[in-house]
């Protein structure tokens, strides 16, 4: 997992690196110093870790399947509270709202992209829960993890939910330094995040919820609310909406038996091969991540067949247990190396940790196997068409799958990358296309939709470099392959 140069690297040397950063820093310190030191502080800690770990964090010898009773189907924990209302107030959804959009194309915060009848990510978020609120007469409340990156935008956003009945928190995770990965020394000059140096920083994965959540107060606060779960999930994940017959079933459990920690996992395709997995290690449940696994057994760890789930991000995490595991100084995860190039070039590394990993910390940890429709990610154009067509129908905030669809799986789309930027796609499309019957689309060169289109079986539209393609409006594809020179043939 770890470069030379940080195998090389003694613990003194670590301390020289980290007290210089540290006196460099602190002395530029005009605002925000405590929250500048608690993020240094937790740079350190991990910065440490990393340098002392050698060589991969598991043993592939050692990985186990799960006990069966350790991941639960769906069907078997059913059952509604006698009192949701009750059980609705022992809860807080907690999003994950870090990241920005430009992956897509947009500027700013992702949570403010645009998916559906003009509402964005967190605008279905906010109708949800307000829905849930209104329905039962309760009080859950929307708390957002926001980045450095996404804080100020999400900020002036949320005076529009003012007069909606949730009550909305936000906290920052950390912001640490990106590090040479030559020298392994931190990028930054300065705390400036204006300018050149801005890119020097990043925020560390959302494994960092646990402290800097803590160090909120709003985990406290909670607590003393009378607030017992949060359910944490990706924004985009729009299939991510409370579920009753979950949060039952923590509720209901005796106390010395209660779950502190449920991971929502389904079914793996070949599609989610990447997606990290719950395994056996050393008598506990852990999350086994794609960059955990040496590079001989990557093959194996895709395989469908040996590791036939994978990990939603969906989480139901006991806020009493996070404070004992915080205060004990317990919560133990994986180190993720993430290398990146900036933009002069410079390689440098990320030293990230993952919410999920924490699942070895938490007593009586679970793992739920969920239908698939809890996990409805848009992470490309060609996600948010599926999301934004016929095969969905919106109600209170919520995505479903159309009763008219005659099968429950989600056809495989791939967009091209004329695609890739949200705004070019929209002018790709006169409207959304006719999807209920589509098994497969494939869309690649310069292409473009008319209106009222519809698309059946496997339809593969190809245009050669330089040619374009005009689907006309009222279009009936099925099972078709539309090459460059607008031959239409059977697939």
């Amino acid at each position: 997992m770890n470069t030379g140069a940080a195998a090389a690297c003694s613990p003194v040397c670590v301390i020289k690196i980290a007290m210089a950063l540290k006196r460099e820093l602190w002395c530029k310190m005009p605002l925000h110093c405590c929250t500048l030191k608690k993020d240094f502080e937790g740079f350190e800690k991990l910065f440490h870790r990393f340098l002392q770990v050698k060589g991969p964090s598991v043993e592939w010898t050692k990985i186990n399947r799960p006990p069966e009773d350790s991941i639960q189907p769906y069907e078997k924990i059913r059952g509604l509270p006698t009192s949701v209302s009750e059980s609705l107030n022992k809860l807080a959804v907690v999003k994950l709202n870090g990241g920005l959009g430009t992956s897509m194309g947009c500027k700013g915060p992702k949570s403010l992209i645009s998916v559906r009848s003009e509402n964005t990510f967190l605008d279905l978020t906010v109708q949800q829960i307000e829905h849930l609120n209104k329905k039962y007469n309760t009080d859950v409340p929307l708390v957002l993890m926001n980045s450095f990156n996404t804080d100020e935008d999400t900020k002036k956003i949320l005076q529009k939910y003012t007069h909606h009945r949730v009550k909305i928190h936000t906290f920052n995770q950390s912001r640490y330094p990106r590090i040479n990965k030559e020298s392994l020394l931190p990028v930054p000059e300065d705390v400036g995040m204006v300018g050149e140096g801005s890119d020097g920083w990043y925020p560390p994965g959302h494994g960092d919820i646990y402290a800097s959540f803590y160090a909120s107060g709003l985990l406290e606060q909670l607590l003393a609310e009378g607030k017992e779960y949060i359910f944490v999930s990706n924004i985009d994940n729009l299939g991510a909406t409370v579920d009753l017959h979950i949060l039952n079933h923590l509720v209901s459990q005796p106390n010395g038996k209660r779950c502190e920690f449920v991971m929502e996992v389904t079914d793996k395709t070949r599609a989610d091969v990447k997606g990290g997995t719950l395994i056996q290690y050393d008598g506990k449940l852990r999350l086994l991540e794609i960059a955990q696994v040496p590079k001989a057994h990557v093959d194996e760890f895709k395989s469908v067949s040996k590791f036939k789930i994978f990990n939603t991000n969906n989480l139901w995490i006991s806020l009493a247990a996070i404070k004992r595991l915080q205060e004990k100084n317990e919560m133990d995860m994986e180190i993720i190396v993430n290398p990146k190039t900036l933009n002069g070039g410079l390689n440098v590394i990320q030293l990230e940790t993952a919410v999920g990993a924490a699942i070895k910390c938490f007593d009586n940890a679970l793992g739920i196997n969920v239908p698939r429709s809890r996990f409805l990610p848009v992470k490309t154009t060609s996600d948010l068409l599926l999301v934004m067509s016929n095969l969905y129908r919106l109600e209170a905030g919520s995505l479903t799958m159309s009763e008219k669809r005659e099968f429950p799986t989600t056809p495989h789309v791939k967009l091209g990358s004329s695609f890739t930027k949200v705004q070019e796609y929209l002018t790709r499309f006169e409207s959304i296309p006719d999807m209920l019957e589509l098994d497969h689309l494939t869309v690649s060169g310069d292409v473009t939709f008319g209106k009222n289109v519809s698309l059946k079986g496997t339809v593969i539209i190809i245009a050669n470099h330089g040619d374009r393609i005009d689907i006309p409006a009222g279009s009936m594809l099925e099972n078709k392959i539309v090459s460059g020179n607008l031959r239409i043939l059977d697939h």
